[in-house]
């Protein structure tokens, strides 16, 4: 549990590429952009469909 906190205290700095994963590990997918207000528009595994996001609200999946 402390961990998950730890994690969502870092100041993440998200790219178009990074791979992400909700908070809930419910959904997972990549960073397409980052907009001039700081939300993430990413696009979850398996759908063509964009998603915007606070980039509060996701954490940066390890690994491949």
């Amino acid at each position: 549990m402390s961990a998950l906190v730890e994690e969502m205290c870092e100041n993440a700095s998200f790219q178009p590429g990074d791979r992400v994963k909700t908070l809930r590990g419910s959904g997972h997918g990549v960073v397409k952009r980052v907009l001039e207000d700081g939300r993430l528009v990413w696009q979850a595994d398996g759908s063509h469909t964009e998603l915007t996001a606070l980039p509060e609200t996701l954490m940066k999946e390890d690994g491949p």
